[in-house]
């Protein structure tokens, strides 16, 4: 006998019932309870999903935040570099105008310092030469008014000049 692929027997009529039973009792007893769990993981799973996405966001705009921040410090940090470039400069050039008042100063001190000793100088090789000419002429009016002796007495006199320290 030929047998077909689906044959209707006593054993498969008794697993068709016991199936068909089977559902009965797990869609009464079962059903909600799974669906329910399932509903449950899938809502737990969306919200992982949403608060995972959020946090990506927030963590988003607090990168932005600090990127901002970073550009900002940065540009500041800039800023100051270039003020205290600035303040360096002003102190700078105050410190060489300084320099170059002082100088200028120093050197005009010395001018005046200069011109007194001159005239000091000067004033000193006026009175040696006012005592030298007193000198000579004393000598000459001792001795007698030859021309021999008069150019005697100033070589003397020259002579005496010299070695008190006085030259011409």
């Amino acid at each position: 006998m030929n047998a077909g692929i689906i044959e209707l027997n006593g054993s498969m009529l008794m697993i068709l019932i016991n199936v068909v039973i089977l559902y009965i009792l797990l869609k009464r007893f079962f059903w909600e309870k799974v669906r329910k769990f399932m509903l449950d993981r899938q809502a737990a799973v969306q919200d992982a999903f949403d608060s995972a996405e959020a946090m990506n966001r927030r963590a988003d705009e607090k990168m932005q935040n600090y990127s901002k921040r970073i550009a900002n410090v940065e540009e500041e940090g800039r800023e100051i570099i270039r003020q205290a470039k600035a303040r360096a400069d002003v102190q700078a050039k105050d410190i060489v105008d300084n320099a170059h008042k002082e100088a200028g100063d120093i050197i005009a001190k010395a001018e005046r310092t200069i011109q007194v000793e001159r005239e000091k100088a000067t004033a000193e090789m006026r009175d040696e030469i006012a005592s030298l000419a007193l000198l000579a002429a004393e000598q000459i009016v001792e001795k007698e008014i030859q021309a021999e002796g008069q150019d005697a007495v100033i070589d003397e006199v020259l002579n005496k000049a010299r070695s008190t320290g006085w030259q011409s």
